[in-house]
């Protein structure tokens, strides 16, 4: 079993991408029997997405994290309508799940301005209700956070990504030479000549065992789920977590890499996909390159080499395969135009097949005016 060290915890804690909550709509107000008057509705609880907010900003500001609408007006004399509560406005990251106690996911905002109705503010006491006034919803859920990037990093620790983002975008991750060396997710922008943006989640190290929560494997895997792309980055010289680990080939690494996007979340590895070779500066690097470029062509040739339970169920076919070394800075620039030029390719595809949906509604639309006609 591997463990995370308090250091590390702690560290990563810097970082919330979960937050449990509690959210109440306003009571009605009270009606007025004697004249027939009704009590305002309770206000509601309303959660807004907004961009440069953080879930750590929410639990500084709100240390209870508890959120109550205001409570309706109850109806008088000079008013038989009372007024509305006053409604609570949450702002929340983009990328937001909100999930019942229970998991269950009820809501999500992944655009500036969506909202999601938390809790409902309860009726004004009337006719209906003796005119009693009635309580507001209540209940406890989670705002779980999933980073939305153009491209995402997967790799072991120390494959390089902290390094290759420092290099792409004005990012500046910590970088060191352990094992864990990114410990929280970090966002990058890389900046083109005609002002396109595509940004890059660094995604920690995943570790083998990640798809089961080892390490702090479910934590770091659900980041990728709504990133656009992946880009897996590997050592050519390949990869051993400890002295106690398995040491595994560059090969090995890939398919290790698929089968815990896999077993996570099978759709993970439909994703477009482009791999990153790093370490090309390292003595031997050609060498190991090409008998990889070998085993990559057919890998099914080469699956009895490995243990049943390392083979992923369907292997990743990436776009472009990148010889690169975030040391010297070889093959940045051409895997920054690899990226652009794949990012561009998946909107235009997105475009088409929208355009192609919206045809056929109208084509059916004018089917069935001519079918009534």
């Amino acid at each position: 079993m591997v463990r995370c060290g308090a250091a590390l915890l702690r560290k990563y804690s810097n970082f919330i991408d979960d937050l449990r909550v509690y959210v109440r709509g306003g009571t009605g107000g009270m009606g007025y029997p004697n004249l027939g008057g009704e009590g305002g509705r309770g206000g509601d609880v309303w959660f807004v997405a907004r961009e440069r907010t953080t879930l750590k900003s929410i639990r500084e500001k709100y240390p209870q994290k508890r959120f109550v609408a205001g409570t309706g007006a109850n109806s008088s004399v000079k008013a038989l309508k009372g007024e509305k509560g006053k409604d609570c406005e949450v702002h929340v990251p983009l990328g937001i799940s909100v999930l019942d106690d229970d998991g269950k996911q009820i809501g999500e905002l992944n655009a500036a301005g969506e909202r999601f109705l938390a809790a409902r503010g309860g009726l004004g006491g009337s006719f209906a209700t003796n005119f009693l006034p009635c309580k507001g919803q209540r209940r406890t859920v989670h705002l779980d956070l999933k980073l939305i990037a153009d491209v995402g990093l997967v790799g072991f620790p120390n494959a390089g990504k902290s390094s290759l983002l420092s290099k792409l975008s004005h990012a500046k991750p910590e970088i060191a030479n352990y094992a864990f060396t990114t410990i929280q997710p970090e966002l990058g922008k890389i900046m083109y000549a005609d002002y396109k943006q595509i940004s890059v989640a660094d995604l920690p190290g995943l570790i083998e065992g990640a798809h089961a929560n080892k390490g702090m494997g479910h934590k770091f895997l659900k980041h990728v789920e709504r990133t656009k792309q992946l880009l897996l980055v590997v050592d050519i010289s390949g990869f051993q977590l400890s002295m106690k680990t398995q040491f595994r080939t560059a090969f090995e690494t890939i398919l290790l890499l698929t089968k815990e996007l896999e077993l996570y979340k099978e759709e993970l590895v439909t994703k477009p996909a482009l791999l990153a070779i790093n370490k090309m500066d390292l003595p031997c690097a050609q060498d190991n390159l090409d008998e990889l470029m070998t085993q990559l062509e057919n890998p099914q040739d080469f699956f009895h080499l490995l243990e049943e339970e390392m083979i992923p169920e369907n292997t990743l076919e990436f776009r472009e395969v990148i010889p690169i070394s975030t040391y010297t800075g070889e093959g940045i620039e051409e895997l920054k135009t690899c990226l652009r030029k794949s990012i561009d390719e998946q909107a235009e595809q997105v475009n088409e097949e929208y355009r192609k949906k919206k045809l056929l509604l109208l084509q059916t639309s004018k089917e069935e005016q001519m079918n009534r006609s």
